[in-house]
């Protein structure tokens, strides 16, 4: 088959890239490189720079794909309530520049990459996708509407489309800004070096930590399932886990003797967040193999960071 992945050279979309091109398939990257870094993608993924808005690119790109995988997107919560604005240009106007170069050429199937983040702080879990939304962010408003877009369009003019709500991913090559990082390879780099792992709130907030190479599976699935047009899905791990238990795992990985300090005055986001897997194991034959400390294992043997 041929694919188009946006967002080709981030975490996630060179996960996937490399993993279909190792699979055979025809494989077109684009990044804008913001986040990314076109040095962990295979030789074999044919890679071009761009914006996601660049309608004349995307025809050209898009030319024979069966499939597009919609990653391209800005990805902190925190640093969207910095600049929203940047956030819905980025990730909803970036999603309907993308639908309509998609409707020009005559695209079959779209897989978007939309977040857990869009459900907001729901009381009971696992979350399933019947649950209303509720989204606390800028960032999780932007994949709600992006969803939304995606699925009216997509019925508009005739394409399949079904988003993937993926929940807390992690793994090797997950990005480290300065600012801002995600907690599973931050608190990993904090307990290598010796340093101090600042846990917000109380540390009884849940996540749902999902290895990367689950949430590929999830996405290639996704690309030919049948029976999926319009549906939303949730990707994770079915497993939900504090960020004090989080933490007790990650030194007992690393073997280290790093502080500890829980900053009572700073917000843990939302309290509980897990995924319902139901839908994903029947549409896609999905199901998380890799519990979270063989996840932090692997990506401490496979990050050169870590090293």
């Amino acid at each position: 088959m041929n694919f188009l992945i946006t967002g080709a050279a981030g975490f996630l979309g060179s996960s996937l890239a490399n993993h279909l091109a190792r699979e055979g398939h025809q494989v077109r990257g684009l990044d804008d490189l913001s986040a990314g870094n076109p040095q962990t993608l295979a030789p074999d993924v044919h890679f071009t720079r761009g914006d996601v808005s660049d309608r004349p690119k995307l025809w050209t790109l898009l030319q024979d794909v069966d499939v597009v995988y919609h990653l391209a997107a800005r990805v902190s919560v925190p640093e969207s309530v910095l600049y929203p604005r940047e956030y819905n240009a980025v990730n909803v106007g970036g999603t309907v520049s993308l639908m309509e170069a998609m409707r020009d050429v005559g695209v079959r199937r779209v897989v978007l990459a939309s977040s857990g983040a869009v459900y907001g702080d729901l009381g009971e879990q696992p979350i399933k996708e019947s649950d209303h939304p509720d989204p606390r962010s800028p960032y999780a408003v932007s994949k709600l509407a992006a969803e939304y877009y995606v699925k009216t369009i997509g019925g508009l003019w005739g394409m399949e489309t079904v988003a993937l709500r993926i929940f807390n991913a992690y793994g090797p090559g997950q990005n480290l800004p300065p600012s801002h990082p995600p907690v599973v390879p931050h608190f990993l780099r904090q307990a290598q070096r010796g340093g101090t792992l600042v846990v917000h709130a109380d540390g009884n907030q849940t996540r749902d930590y999902v290895y990367v190479d689950d949430v590929v599976s999830g996405l290639v699935a996704a690309a030919t399932a049948p029976g999926v047009d319009g549906m939303v899905i949730n990707i994770g791990s079915g497993t939900e886990t504090s960020i004090h238990e989080l933490v007790e795992i990650v030194i007992g990985v690393t073997g280290s003797k790093a502080e500890v300090i829980y900053n009572q005055r700073t917000s843990g986001g939302v309290s509980r967040m897990c995924a319902d897997l139901t839908i994903a194991s029947q549409k896609l034959n999905y199901k998380s193999s890799i519990p979270l400390e063989q996840g932090l294992r692997l990506t401490l043997q496979r990050d050169a960071r870590f090293k």
